[in-house]
């Protein structure tokens, strides 16, 4: 029998490790049930640290890990899947394609950022959202000191009042201070189409968030959207032009296209809509997870955000109950029912809150810390020894906070 898992993000992993972890408890071998992961690279990209500087830094090995809990890592990029045939097929790094037949499908493909068809914005839009995309943002900022100091070089224009929007443009003062001299005078404008930045936060943490932005000196334009882009600047929806060289697209993600080929309902997000054990309805032999599924989190109509924090834990929901199937024992539904959120505000701190309604428990310096303990320990793989590491990825305990 073989289990594969789409891909090497949080909820991949955590496929990996919980299957692994279930198959262990079990008692079946690695040849009794193979499973496999399916990725670029055996490697962990720390997605929600890629607006912080040097994001070349920013990746954790995942080979060790794998090894350690008996994980095939098939280098590959997955292109097909035949959910009639069981198969999935993929590219390997030479070119070459093959295909990979699978008894459980674990969907972990992720997301990618929506890029709408704005003049421009292909041409002369930077972006944190992927590893390669933040290293080309880290590039042109360092490139803006070889500039002359005219024609907006010090603007910056975040296109986006969301989470990724609020942490990019927080952390970005500093960011050019460090780049273009300590007396330097960046100017940094979040873009926001809704009435107010950081529209998600809630009544209790918004006036935080506008207390940092204030603080730092970020400026903010609501109620309007980016019409255009060209090499000096953005034009704004009601007409507004601002010189800026650097302009960073933030504004929405997709589920990866990936899961368009898997024949079941998507929500507007192209997320798979799935059961409780995390099941794609009507597609036999598969499950999807992370930000490739709009799951329910409880039975009060919340559902699992495209985050990381949501990503592990339905991660090891998936592997588990996948490879439960495969072993004839007990499925775990999945449920999420703590929720907290810690929003990097740069040299102004941090803000954490809990419960859907964000309620704000931690600011400042104190969210700060745990703001980095979050992204410097928490999200990383376990250590690659096979008891830990197994024991890392009990569905039930899973970022349980």
């Amino acid at each position: 029998m073989r289990l594969v898992i789409i891909g090497a993000g949080f909820a991949g992993m955590y496929a990996a490790l919980s299957a692994a972890r279930l198959r262990d408890i079990h008692g079946a071998s690695p040849e009794e049930l193979e499973i496999a992961l399916v990725a670029p690279e055996p490697t962990l990209v720390i997605r929600p640290r890629l607006y912080e500087p040097k994001p070349e830094t920013l990746t954790a090995p995942l080979t060790d890990v794998l090894k350690a809990i008996d994980v095939v890592y098939v280098q590959g990029s997955a292109e097909t899947v035949d959910t009639k045939a069981r198969a999935v097929g993929f590219r390997t790094a030479d070119g070459r394609r093959k295909q990979l037949p699978y008894d459980r499908l674990v969907v972990a493909t992720g997301s990618r950022l929506f890029r709408p068809n704005i003049p421009g914005l292909a041409e002369h839009g930077f972006s944190v959202d992927q590893l390669d995309d933040a290293i080309a943002l880290d590039r042109h900022l360092h490139g803006l000191a070889d500039r002359p100091a005219i024609n907006g070089r010090d603007t910056v224009v975040v296109a986006g009042g969301g989470f990724t929007g609020i942490e990019a443009a927080t952390e970005m003062p500093a960011r050019l201070r460090a780049i273009l001299g300590k007396d330097a005078k960046p100017r940094v404008i979040i873009v926001e189409r809704n009435p107010a930045i950081a529209p998600d936060m809630g009544a209790d943490s918004r006036p935080v968030v506008e207390d940092a932005l204030k603080k730092l000196g970020v400026e903010a334009r609501v109620g309007a959207g980016v019409a255009s882009l060209d090499k000096s600047g953005v034009t704004l929806s009601d007409g507004e032009r601002i010189e800026a060289e650097t302009v960073i697209w933030a504004a929405g993600i997709r589920a990866a296209p990936l899961t368009a080929q898997i024949p079941g309902e998507r929500d507007k997000s192209g997320r798979l809509l799935v059961d409780r054990d995390l099941r794609v309805p009507g597609v036999a032999g598969v499950f999807a997870t992370g930000d490739a599924a709009r799951a329910a989190c409880d039975d009060a109509g919340n559902y699992a955000l495209m985050s990381c924090q949501h990503a592990t834990r339905m991660g090891a929901f998936a592997g588990n109950n996948a490879a439960a199937e495969l072993l004839g024992v007990p499925t775990k539904p999945y449920h999420q029912k703590a929720y907290v959120t810690c929003l990097d505000l740069g040299e102004a701190g941090a803000v954490f809150t809990r419960g859907w309604e964000r309620k704000v428990e931690i600011v400042g310096d104190k969210a700060k810390k745990t703001k980095h303990e979050i992204n410097t320990v928490w999200i990383y793989p376990p250590r690659p020894e096979r008891a830990a590491a197994l024991a890392s990825a009990d569905p039930e305990h899973v970022t349980e906070v």
